[in-house]
């Protein structure tokens, strides 16, 4: 079963081993892709879903001897952060060379549904999911799953090895207070 298989490569590549790791990227390319579209049409960048899953996947391997990916589901929960990171630390860099470095305050703009997020809607929703992790981390945990995952209820249910209606009310919260942040924060 694909499921063991990869189970087995992830704990190989945990313990070093360059050619489980290799392997690990082509058979989970194809989710790695799934979710790097996923977070590149949340966010209008200009960035390449290949260059996002390789930047991803380089960042992925410094956490590889931890032992922290006891599966497959933990493995793309874990890559759907880095791929965050990896796009808001683009933004970020972009937003530096184009004001010549120097850090600037923005708020929110309004937009019409559809239309592709600014750099700054960009860094206003990562600020929301810090302040969300640090609220609650299990609601934080359940949107970059769900939202950037892609995973379903079910599966974040698993992994987080809660109920799912516990995750159907976190999923909620998060919704509304990510909400009530942006709108206070424009």
């Amino acid at each position: 079963m694909l499921s063991q298989t990869v189970t087995r490569l992830i704990a190989a590549a945990c313990d070093g081993d360059s050619d489980a790791r290799n392997k690990l990227y082509e058979i989970l390319y194809r989710d790695l892709s799934r979710i790097a579209r996923g977070h590149l049409a949340h966010s209008g960048s200009t960035l390449d879903p290949t260059a996002v899953i390789h930047d991803s996947f380089v960042r992925m391997e410094r956490s590889l001897g931890s032992g922290e990916f006891p599966n497959r589901k933990y493995f793309l929960g874990y890559a759907s952060t880095v791929m965050r990171s990896v796009i808001v630390d683009y933004v970020r860099e972009r937003q530096a060379q184009r004001r010549g470095g120097s850090d600037v305050h923005v708020t929110l703009r309004t937009r019409v549904a559809g239309q592709a997020l600014i750099d700054e809607d960009i860094l206003d929703i990562n600020e929301a999911l810090s302040t969300l992790a640090r609220v609650d981390q299990r609601c934080h945990r359940v949107v970059e799953m769900r939202y950037f995952g892609g995973l379903t209820e079910e599966e974040v249910a698993d992994v987080l090895e809660v109920s799912l209606p516990t995750v159907k009310r976190d999923w909620r919260k998060a919704k509304a207070f990510l909400l009530d942040f942006l709108r206070n924060a424009s």
